[in-house]
């Protein structure tokens, strides 16, 4: 790989600033999706074992299956809103139809009729959130989508994120607040989560119809070209600073759902303080101001010293203030305090900053492809991350309920010390390693300035130089495969392609058939160990259904994925591409 270069000076692009109405209008909404998401993190499971009375082994199956088809429906959802032509645009219709859809579930998620119990009280739970969960994918992917199309310009980003984030968190304020104090008047949880449900839901609501009345999308962008979702997802793995960026967010997940999840648990049974409702509310309340309060100055620290190094920044303070909460005990509340407002003042940097360079690594795709693929790349960016937190949310406490523990009563010492570890210990190991991963992070202010002339060249039909390789990029018109040719061409890998330049066009259809059989039978039989292990409700399923299910739901994913490209497969033998254009395809693809 030749040296990065350092690019010559260009008047291109111009700054283009984001009034503060748009930023406001943009952001707001994420005011009340982020309040709909504290009680699914936070409380649901807690609410279904300990007031429903569904045992918990059960309640990890249900949330592991919600999960895998909601990470399933992102590419699918993204793939759809890239391609959509309305007068309404690529995004908007999106979030005008399914915030109300959204808010109508999460109502009925967390108002289960009373006399529900046993197996009843599983599938409503689980067809609830299950509904829930698709209806936020739709509108929130093309939301997200939308933040990188309203500027180019690499320091608005980080203010634009940053304001989406800023209500982001001071959503998940008040929702942390909200349960605690609403339970001193209300008395039963059952009446504090009706009305918490009706006045989010209502605000989702509104607030997701004015963004979509007001808010114009980019013209030039809506007027492109889509591509295919099979090429378009072989290229953006192609793309390597999405790639560090991806492995960051996969490994930074993998424990992502244990702090929400067992904050009830850990506050309850662990600290175990005199009124634990209250203190529950006053320990997020905690957490999440102190986010709030120091969001302005990540912001600040992002404009002034870069993404990358402030990123790094905030991993090493949530990571030190959340394993050291291992150290906690029974009536350590203050010392409880200290380390949450330690941890959470990191909390709202992750939040904006992850998107912020998402969007710079959008605009390095462009360079390569000549396309804007926002929603794709939404998409892409969260359907791995959403398996791997799976088991976090569900292990966990499928976990728990197999060493013993019983809703409501004080627990056993192997209990107590197994919610510590898993509540502090795990997400801090993984920080960790996100942090090293983070670090390899490519794409500074003034390399972004150069991937925006490239792209600018390329629109003038000139070449232009890739600032983190140094590598001559023809515009696209002009390169040595066809552009059509060679998305045609992403739909397999290199190494069936090389399969089939040695052996024939047959070798590869067989290929894309063994890679589609061998998902489905890992699927079927995935799902085979669930039903064993869920026969019966007076016996815990265990860990071992909750890897099933991700099993499952990934081997789904990559059968729709192979499937997609048999029709591909099948017009290889009748396109007569010389064995040449693949040759230089795939010199071409290893390069990147």
């Amino acid at each position: 790989m030749a040296a990065r270069i350092e690019p010559e000076p260009s008047p291109e692009p111009r700054s283009e600033r984001v009034p503060l109405w748009l930023k406001l209008t943009y952001g707001a909404p994420s005011f009340a999706g982020a309040a709909m998401t504290i009680p699914i993190a936070i409380h649901m499971t807690k609410f279904y074992s300990d007031v429903v009375l569904v045992p918990l082994g059960f309640l990890g199956i249900a949330i592991a299956v919600a999960r895998a088809l909601d990470a399933i429906s992102d590419p699918l959802v993204g793939f759809l809103s890239d391609r959509t032509r309305t007068r309404w645009g690529r995004r908007r219709p999106y979030m005008l139809l399914a915030a109300p859809v959204c808010a109508v579930f999460f109502y009925l998620l967390f108002t289960p009729p009373p006399q529900l119990g046993g197996r009843d009280a599983v599938l409503w739970f689980a067809a609830t959130f299950i509904l829930y969960s698709l209806a936020h994918t739709t509108y929130v992917i093309p939301h997200y989508a939308l933040g990188p199309e309203l500027t180019l310009d690499y320091n608005e980003r980080s203010t634009l994120f940053g304001v989406r984030e800023g209500f982001v968190i001071l959503g998940t304020i008040v929702a942390a607040l909200l349960p605690g104090l609403l339970i001193q008047r209300l008395g039963s949880e059952r009446s504090v989560f009706f009305t918490f449900s009706i006045f989010f839901g209502t605000i989702l609501i509104v607030l997701y119809t004015v963004l979509a009345v007001v808010v114009r999308e980019r013209p030039d962008f809506y007027e492109r070209e889509p591509r295919s979702f099979v090429p378009g997802i072989r290229r953006a793995l192609r793309n390597r600073p999405f790639r560090i960026l991806l492995a960051t967010y996969v490994v930074a997940s993998i424990p992502g759902a244990i702090p929400g999840t067992l904050m009830p648990f850990f506050n309850q049974y662990v600290v175990r303080p005199a009124n634990p409702p209250l203190w529950l509310a006053i320990f997020l309340g905690a957490y999440f101001g102190a986010g709030f309060l120091f969001l302005p100055a990540w912001v600040w620290a992002a404009r002034r010293f870069g993404k990358r190094p402030t990123w790094l920044a905030s991993f090493a303070m949530g990571t030190t203030g959340g394993a050291a909460m291992f150290f906690i005990g029974q009536g350590d509340t203050t010392a409880l305090l200290i380390l949450l407002c330690w941890a959470g003042s990191a909390f709202g940097a992750g939040l904006f900053l992850g998107p912020a360079i998402q969007a710079d690594i959008i605009d390095y795709d462009e360079l390569h492809t000549g396309k804007r693929r926002e929603a794709q790349y939404a998409a892409f960016w969260s359907i791995l991350p959403k398996f791997v937190v799976i088991p976090s949310a569900a292990i966990p406490i499928a976990f728990l309920g197999s060493i013993g523990y019983k809703p409501n009563v004080a627990q056993t010492p192997e209990v107590v010390l197994a919610i510590k570890a898993l509540f502090a210990l795990t997400p801090a190991f993984f920080s960790v390693l996100s942090f090293f991963i983070a670090w390899r992070l490519p794409i500074d202010e003034t390399v972004h300035r150069a991937i925006l002339s490239g792209v600018a060249a390329h629109r003038r039909g000139e070449a232009a130089h890739d600032p983190l390789t140094g590598e001559l990029l023809a515009p696209q018109a002009s390169r040595s495969v066809p552009e059509e040719t060679a998305w045609f061409l992403d739909y397999f890998s290199p190494g069936e392609l090389r399969r089939t330049l040695a052996r024939g066009p047959a070798t590869l259809m067989r290929d894309v058939r063994l890679a589609a059989g061998g998902s489905i039978g890992l699927c079927i039989g995935g799902v085979a160990i669930v039903v064993n292990h869920v026969s019966d409700l007076r016996a815990e399923p265990g860990p071992i259904a909750v890897l099933a299910v991700v099993v499952s739901g990934l081997s789904l994913a990559a059968a729709g994925f192979h499937l997609l490209r048999l029709g591909a497969a099948r017009r290889f033998r009748t396109s007569g591409i010389p064995d040449l254009l693949v040759q230089r395809h795939l010199e071409a693809s290893g390069r990147h």
